[in-house]
């Protein structure tokens, strides 16, 4: 479908368009403008303007003046659509942000046990994830350690974790990849081995290279952790990535306790020129929930 054609017909279906050109939500109207923070969302996020057409929904996204997007399930889509999405995504200057680079163990030990299968399945992961970020453009790949090992001590684990990821940088830096590691939250992740800022910050210290840095979830913190500008500020030289999602619910921003006009106010004040994913639902169902959401994120980038 030609460009101009799909935004006259996206108008018409969704009536987000006056005969003005301002986008109009309930009493509030604005421009499609870029935002001040370079937000990514994500496919389904808005399928219900933009239909399940993956290459329409990335068309529906820059329409909305986003400059970026990111899918975790990127490398597991058929080779095929990840080129006609990376194509996509070149003709309208989005750039393309994480995906997940490997098997994520979620119930069981791998990275942390050192345990040297696990370890040979993960950097053959990685190297695959090369070839993926390569088909599509894609700087950040998310990387997740997997589940802590309890037959070992904390020190025995880190260990073997940093080991593992000083290998898979490795294989990284000629490219110019960064792995991201995301702590998760105890709650919707029990067990896991990756939980604090200041552990990941450990980490990407200990592994000492410039493709591993931090995926910093501000939900995923909130719960763990809290204390959230502090610890940004802390971890700040090894976060190289932001996901976003308020608790509780892991909606979008406004919808939850997290005062994310002041979290983003302090990253755009910091000179942060990354991705933040937008990783989470959005709190109303259909066409409605879909434009509630773009009115949260104007007023949250409105600082």
């Amino acid at each position: 479908m030609e460009r101009r054609k799909f935004i006259r017909n996206t108008a018409m279906a969704g009536g987000l368009l006056s005969s003005g050109g301002l986008y109009s939500i309930g009493k509030t109207s604005f421009s499609p403008s870029k935002f001040k923070l370079n937000y990514a969302p994500h496919l389904g996020m808005f399928a219900h303007h933009a239909g399940d057409d993956p290459l329409a929904q990335l068309k529906f996204m820059a329409d909305q003046g986003f400059r970026s997007f990111e899918d975790n399930e990127m490398g597991g889509r058929p080779v095929e659509l990840q080129q006609s999405m990376a194509r996509t995504m070149e003709s309208l200057n989005l750039q393309m942000g994480v995906f997940v680079a490997h098997k994520i163990y979620w119930k069981e030990p791998n990275l942390a046990s050192g345990d040297p299968d696990k370890q040979k399945e993960f950097l053959n992961d990685i190297e695959t994830s090369v070839e993926v970020a390569r088909r599509v453009n894609a700087k950040w790949m998310t990387v997740v350690p997997g589940h802590a090992d309890p037959t070992l001590s904390m020190g025995y684990q880190t260990a073997n974790v940093v080991e593992t990821l000083k290998r898979a940088a490795a294989i990284l830096e000629p490219h110019g990849m960064v792995m991201v590691l995301e702590p998760l939250n105890f709650r919707n992740h029990p067990g896991l081995f990756l939980t604090g800022s200041p552990q990941a910050y450990e980490i990407c210290r200990a592994v000492d290279s410039p493709s591993c840095k931090i995926l910093f979830d501000i939900y995923h913190q909130q719960i763990q952790e809290g204390n959230l500008i502090p610890n940004i500020e802390k971890c700040w030289d090894e976060i190289a990535y932001f996901q976003i999602g308020d608790n509780p619910g892991r909606k979008e921003p406004t919808t939850g306790e997290i005062n994310y006009k002041n979290i983003f106010r302090y990253i755009h004040n910091r000179g942060f020129d990354g991705i933040l994913g937008m990783e989470h639902g959005n709190s109303i169902p259909g066409k409605e929930g879909e434009l509630a959401l773009l009115k949260a994120y104007r007023q949250v980038d409105d600082f």
